[in-house]
């Protein structure tokens, strides 16, 4: 991580365990405001004539949509299918891309998109330069007018302004913005009181509820783009043509059915459930994986996980035992297409 932004947030009181979670030293209660620093993610960028011809032919998404609205989620595959790791690619210029991915997943990441840029006119590299913050809460769409002059409207829009870059995620009033750290710093300074300081585990149960999905390290290779909704977000394409793991996708899209779907569901547990780790139920081990999991107080954690999609609404959940944790379902900020559960044939 950048060291000036951690002398940052350290001076803002903030607390950085080994994971890069910054914990902030007042708690965020919740209510108005708030702004994250995004730690425990980094920027790829991609640079070169050939970027987006690379991009296209690499990533599930269409980058003809990133080229009209600036971003949109989208997955590097293996030929299996099965995602490597996922992005929030966004423009930055003509021949200019940042890849927002997670920082545990960077070593297989940009050494997989290394593996294949070898032959385009283009480069990627990680660029340590940009950090992120994180803005939610009631009052951020006017947060948002303070870092850019025409905030984006929609989902997956993006403005850039200087060497900021803003982009409107998923969820109500929900903005990633992307900058060097002496700006980043600079902008929470003057912020100030208008702002409540919020940490790593608020924004990412934000995220949760907003059932955005990411690839950890511990989950890399595990997951068919669909199996975590991702075609809910526009982030498969399955007109563009070719791309890595394209043939299995787009089978299941078109041909198979859809056994495993995300889910966000809760549970009340000890301590935090983790990336990777398996559900079962009573009579019937490994039917989920959690993709990620937060905090919500009292020993309460909100999850999204990918499970079998029989045992999700048939049958009780329990979390790391067959009788550890009951796992309860909670509602989908989404309706998937029922037809992907649906036999083609």
């Amino acid at each position: 991580m950048n060291t000036a932004w951690q002398d940052t947030l350290s001076h803002l009181g903030y607390t950085l365990d080994d994971e890069a979670k910054a914990t902030p030293q007042v708690p965020y209660d919740g209510t108005g405001t708030a702004v994250a620093p995004l730690t425990q993610h980094r920027i790829i960028e991609i640079i070169g004539p050939e970027t987006e011809k690379f991009l296209q032919g690499q990533l599930s998404c269409d980058i003809a949509d990133v080229d009209k609205l600036g971003s949109r989620l989208g997955a590097h595959c293996n030929i299996k299918g099965h995602m490597i790791s996922l992005f929030r690619v966004m423009k930055r210029s003509l021949d200019t891309f940042w890849l927002r991915t997670r920082s545990d997943n960077l070593d297989k990441a940009l050494p997989t998109l290394k593996k294949y840029i070898l032959f385009s006119k283009a480069e990627a590299d990680l660029n340590d330069e940009l950090v992120g913050i994180g803005l939610f809460g009631t009052g951020a769409a006017e947060i948002a007018s303070k870092l850019v002059s025409k905030p984006p409207e929609c989902v997956d829009e993006v403005s850039c302004e200087g060497e900021r870059l803003l982009v409107r995620v998923p969820g109500v009033d929900r903005f990633e913005c992307w900058l060097p750290a002496a700006e980043a710093a600079t902008i929470l300074n003057e912020l100030g009181d208008s702002v409540q300081l919020a940490g790593t585990d608020d924004w990412l149960l934000q995220e949760i509820r907003a059932a955005v999905p990411d690839v950890c390290a511990s989950t890399s290779e595990a997951f068919i783009p669909q199996m975590t909704n991702l075609q809910a977000f526009e982030g498969v394409s399955f007109n563009k043509g070719c791309y890595t793991g394209q043939e299995v996708v787009t089978r299941l899209q078109h041909r198979g059915i859809l056994k495993k779907p995300m889910y966000r569901v809760a549970v009340s547990a000890s301590e935090c459930p983790e990336p990777g780790q398996a559900l079962h139920t009573t009579e019937k081990e490994n039917i989920g994986q959690i993709v990620i999991a937060a905090p919500t107080g009292d020993s309460g954690y909100e999850m999204l996980a990918v499970i079998t999609k029989e045992q999700a609404e048939n049958a009780e959940l329990h979390l790391a035992t067959q009788d550890g944790p009951v796992v309860k379902l909670l509602e989908l900020p989404y309706t998937l297409d029922p037809r992907m559960f649906e036999s083609k044939r």
